[in-house]
């Protein structure tokens, strides 16, 4: 430390250079204007009154310190985001704030993140805590515009960096307006239900950044061109899960999830809305830009396409009526009775089966064939196997909606998949597809036991696997040491055999093309 009559300069504990004058007074301290390192107790962001910013700035280059092209700093909006700009353009972006983590980055949690917003100074600032020195980590952005987590475990190591490397889909806006990316598809991007890509050759070369394309105009729309005497059908919601939300949103005041859905139904400038509850109601009216689907996490993003009636899209989409597939039935040793369960959610569809039967035929179409063998439960013997729809009982979300967990009253154990009431899907459409999921039976896919329709209900009961999918073994260093090379050698050959049976033995022809480790089980 150095002194005058006049000003002190010294060195904190966290690394922040200060002047003061001699009252102690701050005059200038580094932390006020960042580099390219975010230190704890260091702060990011943006007065709106002032318009003062304080973005992280890359290098030029490795040895190069001179400004670069890349920037990290954060938007004002109500759930800010942190963005990494290339110039001006977007580059990455991490997501809403949700109090407690930005919903855009899986697995965020724990990672020592704060966010402070102050309305009334105009000021949204992100910063790190190193809790009381309990570890020493900080941010970094590079020279080649990797937004980089650093920490100290017995030597200096990158924990999470985005972009990731491998994962093109963190990139922003890869594929486009209205397109969705997943990385373990084939192709990575695809449109959302209701549009079509905006240039058939530019997306079969694997160029998605123009996006998609409404196919047909939205029922709404219809309606505000019609005559008064003109009955147009309305607008219906697909639910799509585990979403790095768009960007974009608009901030609705609304504290439930019906209603954010009836705000947007009412409204035909509404695109599509979620609800989280640490947020609250958002909607969008713009193009929706920067979606990504996870293997975890994420939220629920409800896309407005127009009901077309049906058979409009043609076929069984197994990702709506529910395939669960088993990777391995036994375990040799004293792994013997465990299973791996699982769920193959298909993007693809089966044969074109909305038309194939009339609502009058179902009770007969549930006599033959396999279809005797499904059980017609009764509401109430539901809601008592999951206890009311319990919350403790909620094994998951899917893109078909909710599934409990259940034991009837003779013991047997279910898996319960309630149809979201938002998913767009008819009575008609929904018992058709259960006529044909009957039919399919095979030692690798888990077996369908009923259904239920009552009180306008749409509910599927599976036989219970009791435990977790492939992620969850793969991704745990317990879990993991218990897949020997021979136990994932029969987990392949049990998921080839049921790829098998659905694409090519079963006669219905359901294509897969959504195989990931999540939907292994």
């Amino acid at each position: 430390m150095t002194k005058s009559n006049y000003s002190a300069a010294l060195l904190s504990d966290f690394g922040n250079f200060v002047l003061q004058d001699r009252n102690a007074v701050i005059m200038w301290e580094s932390f006020d204007e960042p580099t390219d390192t975010l230190l704890p107790k260091m702060k990011i962001g943006v007065n709106v009154k002032t318009g003062k910013k304080r973005n992280l700035i890359s290098w030029k280059g490795e040895d190069d310190p001179s400004f670069g092209s890349f920037a990290v700093g954060l938007t004002p909006e109500t759930a800010p985001q942190l963005f990494t700009w290339n110039g001006s353009s977007p580059y990455w972006r991490s997501g809403q704030w949700d109090k407690t983590k930005f919903i855009g980055i899986p697995g965020m949690e724990g990672r020592g993140s704060n966010l402070q917003q102050d309305n009334i100074q105009g000021t949204t600032y992100y910063s790190l805590d190193n809790y009381n020195n309990y570890f020493f980590a900080y941010d970094f952005i590079s020279s080649e515009g990797y937004f980089m987590a650093v920490r100290w475990v017995n030597e200096w190591g990158t924990y999470w960096e985005a972009p990731a490397p491998t994962n093109p889909c963190d990139i922003y806006g890869y594929c486009g307006p209205f397109g969705v990316c997943n990385l373990l598809n084939s192709p990575m991007c695809k449109c959302l239900k209701g549009f079509k890509p905006r240039s058939d050759e530019e997306w079969n070369r694997g160029n998605w950044t123009r996006g998609c394309l409404r196919k047909m105009e939205l029922n709404c729309q219809k309606s505000a061109n019609a005559a008064a005497s003109t009955t147009v059908k309305k607008d219906m919601f697909w639910q799509l899960s585990q979403i790095k939300l768009p960007d974009f949103a608009d901030f609705i005041l609304i504290d439930d999830a019906n209603g954010c859905q009836s705000w947007c139904l009412e409204n035909c400038s509404c695109l599509a809305f979620s609800f989280v509850n640490a947020i609250g109601c958002m909607a969008w009216s713009k193009d929706l830009l920067d979606i990504q689907q996870f293997s975890m996490d994420g939220e629920d993003l409800y896309i407005r396409f127009a009901d077309a009636g049906a058979g409009a899209d043609g076929g069984v989409d197994a990702d709506t009526a529910g395939i669960f597939i088993c990777g391995l039935s036994k375990w040799r040793g004293k792994f013997r009775k465990m299973t791996i369960p699982g769920l193959f959610r298909s993007v693809a569809t089966a044969i074109r089966s909305d038309k194939l039967l009339k609502e009058t035929a179902w009770k007969e179409q549930m006599k033959e064939d396999d279809a005797s063998k499904l059980v017609a439960y009764d509401f109430d013997s539901i809601c008592l196997a999951t206890d009311n729809f319990d919350a403790e009982n909620k094994l998951g979300q899917g893109g078909f909606g909710p599934v409990y967990k259940g034991k009837l009253k003779d013991g047997k154990e279910i898996a319960a998949k309630r149809l979201s009431s938002s998913s767009g899907q008819g009575l008609t459409e929904f018992k058709n597809e259960i006529l044909l999921i009957s039919k399919l039976q095979h030692r690798n896919l888990v077996r369908l036991l009923g259904c239920c329709t009552e009180r306008e209900e749409k509910i599927l009961v599976y036989e219970y696997l009791p435990n977790k999918s492939l992620d969850a073994f793969l991704f745990d260093s317990k879990e993991k040491a218990k897949l020997s090379w021979s136990v994932r050698f029969h987990i392949i050959q049990g998921v080839a055999r049921g790829l098998l049976y659905l694409h090519h033995d079963s006669g219905l022809r359901v294509i897969h093309r959504d195989l990931k480790r999540l939907h292994v089980s």
